[in-house]
């Protein structure tokens, strides 16, 4: 594991007083993480300098061939000072997995961690402690050769910026609409939908325009071949309770497996409940909706956490569920997520590590 080499601002900016206002990934905090990669030192030079802007060339791959990697999770503090990340190790085996996916050198998972460990230690009085609140952290990659030419990048960077942080959603845990799209697509099974790269929310956006300007907060995607499977929502997973088994798409290559997605599967067959992954058409969803078997549907994510859905829109029907309200599993997942995360419940399962 390499040593990171500390320099601390002196500037700190003004940290807000205002919790309630924060917002998700508006601030930033006084510190960065960057580390270089090239084919001759491979990763190197690891450092915590002055959150400051980064320079590179206007030939720089990235900008060119979309060659980028992110990743996002949390740290929070507990009731009694201690600081707690959710389940780390997950998010560095999908980045290195995205990596791979994306032929950007892999990081080394205890490098990965020191990195992520180290940079909220320097920052941890940004950490909020309001309820409902956290330290998003963005680790991400970027390919920096000054090249114009479709092949892997020979340098990178490697860098971690973080962002105190309230609810994603304005409306905290109160029921989403989402739209089920049926004319754009994100994703294809063989492509790049199960890594976290920027193209992927790109492809997302003209139909979020749309979904928005029907009164949709987000979009349910469906697969990009037969355009009649449910997949993901454009910032989560999705799962739904149907005739008392809790239900979710499998990952088939073109979905994003979801840190808090894998957290409400173990956490639903911990406590019991019949879970199945597996193809979920659009018709069988519409038919659930129609007989009453569709009893709950939520959305999860390292953002959002548990986002209860309390109507979704399939062409011109709008199926509403749980009589538009939160279901009792989607609250006991939030209650029993955000709970471990933030230490007020027993973390029976070993999820968190402790930043000293």
């Amino acid at each position: 594991m390499q040593e990171i080499r500390i320099e601390r601002t002196k500037t700190p900016k003004t940290k807000p007083t205002d919790q309630s206002k924060l917002g998700f990934g508006k601030i930033f905090t006084d510190h960065m993480y960057i580390m270089e990669y090239s084919t001759e030192k491979g990763w190197h030079d690891p450092a915590v300098v002055p959150y400051q802007s980064i320079s590179l060339e206007p030939s720089a791959m990235v900008f060119h061939y979309g060659q980028e990697m992110f990743e996002g999770l949390k740290a929070y503090k507990t009731e009694d000072g201690r600081i707690l990340l959710f389940r780390p190790n997950k998010n560095i085996e999908r980045a290195n997995n995205s990596n791979r996916r994306l032929c950007i050198p892999p990081v080394p998972e205890d490098d990965f961690l020191n990195a992520i460990k180290t940079i909220v230690s320097v920052d941890r009085d940004w950490i909020p402690t309001a309820p409902g609140t956290s330290l998003y952290i963005r680790p991400f990659i970027i390919a920096t050769d000054p090249f114009l030419g479709v092949r892997p990048s020979n340098t990178y960077k490697f860098i971690i910026i973080l962002s105190p942080s309230g609810a994603y959603y304005e409306s905290g845990l109160d029921p989403v609409k989402i739209w089920i799209e049926d004319d754009y697509v994100r994703a294809v099974r063989g492509g790049i939908g199960e890594a976290k790269t920027g193209g992927n929310y790109v492809a997302s956006l003209a139909a979020q325009v749309k979904a928005h300007d029907e009164g949709y907060s987000q979009v349910l995607w469906l697969d990009g071949v037969e355009r009649k499977y449910i997949e993901e929502v454009g910032a989560m997973n999705i799962f739904f309770k149907i005739n008392g088994k809790v239900v979710t798409p499998m990952l088939t290559g073109s979905i994003l497996p979801g840190v808090t997605r894998a957290s409400c599967i173990d956490l639903c067959k911990h406590w019991g409940m019949d879970v199945e992954e597996r193809r979920i058409s659009v018709d069988e969803l519409v038919e659930a909706a129609r007989t009453g078997a569709l009893e709950e549907c939520w959305g999860s994510g390292t953002a959002a956490v548990i986002s209860p859905v309390g109507a979704l829109r399939y062409e011109n029907d709008v199926m509403t569920i749980a009589d538009g309200g939160i279901g009792p599993v989607s609250q006991k997942l939030y209650d029993t997520v955000t709970g471990i995360q933030t230490g007020k419940v027993v973390d029976e399962l070993g999820w968190t590590v402790e930043v000293k």
